[in-house]
């Protein structure tokens, strides 16, 4: 019999499911490969199918998006219960991701802002004799490791189809990788970025740009011409392909295994480049990144040391 795998999709932009599209021909081979017995995005899969499942009858379910609410969060403890592997497919699943800057807020302030009208969704509401039951929305987004216990990570907003062809192919080997393995390279991005040659030696800047505020040259460092690129930070695999569409990297593919806190490392790699001394200055510099939170903890605040915003 084919190795069973499931894909699931919790709170995230839905753009990991179309990455495993993005395999194209390939997908046919892995297809080919295994049985896909739970995919509820792509196929008609039912939960109660699922749960009628014997434990560990899943080789690997890929797990995508973070935990935001009591249905995801009881989803991935059943698949949990019926995979031999567990994979957070994606950096939300990994480190939070970009749902994860709502821990700058809870579920009251949330509510409030989106349903300016005051009537915000119930977890039970009953009407002329019928019940109408919605998921608890937490106050906070977790990763998905901190709910359940993740085997691999595939990082990535989304996921290079090559990273998902590799991951795929590592787990159906042999000999599987320690648990708790990042299956993309422990290296930095600017190791393979190609403009790499670029970057001065001692570079030092005045002020950083936006994205917006200027026409980058094609050729040379981003980081050099003031824009705030995380390539040091970031691991690499993406194959540079937001430097090579000459925008700079955001840090999607997250810290490598000697980084504790991916938004602490990012900011210390870009107050390193500040030229000047006084306080002041300094300052008025870092003045100039008008988002820290957003532009440093984008994909990782509920994996971060911070964790969320203390709410008062």
């Amino acid at each position: 019999m084919k190795p069973k795998i499931a894909f699931y999709w919790c709170a995230s932009c839905g753009g990991c499911e179309e990455a495993v599209v993005d395999l194209d021909e390939a997908l046919l081979d892995v297809a080919d490969a295994v049985e896909i017995v739970f995919w509820p995005v792509a196929l008609d899969f039912k939960v109660k199918d699922l749960a009628a499942m014997p434990p560990g009858s899943i080789l690997a379910s890929f797990i995508n998006g973070a935990i935001r609410n009591s249905e995801q969060r009881e989803m991935v403890r059943l698949l949990r219960a019926r995979s031999q592997v567990v994979v957070a497919f994606g950096i939300c699943a990994q480190l939070g991701g970009i749902p994860g800057l709502a821990n700058l807020s809870d579920a009251k302030g949330i509510f409030a802002e989106v349903y300016r009208d005051g009537v915000t969704p119930q977890t039970l509401y009953r009407e002329n004799g019928h019940t109408l039951t919605l998921p608890e929305f937490f106050d906070t987004v977790a990763a998905l490791d901190e709910v359940i216990d993740v085997d691999y990570y595939v990082p990535g907003c989304p996921p290079t189809p090559n990273l998902i062809r590799d991951a795929v192919s590592t787990l159906l080997g042999a000999e599987l990788p320690p648990k708790g393995a990042v299956l993309a390279p422990d290296k930095a991005l600017c190791e393979q970025c190609p403009r790499k040659d670029t970057r001065p030696e001692k570079l030092l800047l005045k002020e950083f740009k936006r994205v917006h505020q200027i026409v980058p040259d094609l050729q040379t460092c981003l980081l050099a011409q003031g824009l705030v690129c995380l390539g040091a930070a970031t691991r690499a695999g993406c194959d540079a392909r937001c430097i090579r569409g000459n925008m700079p990297c955001t840090g999607c593919f997250g810290p490598t295994s000697r980084v504790r806190d991916f938004g602490a490392k990012a900011l210390s790699a870009v107050a390193s480049v500040v030229d000047c001394n006084e306080q002041s200055v300094i300052a008025q510099i870092m003045d100039t990144l008008p988002d820290p939170v957003g532009t440093f903890y984008r994909y990782s605040l509920p994996s971060s040391l911070l964790g969320r915003r203390r709410m008062e």
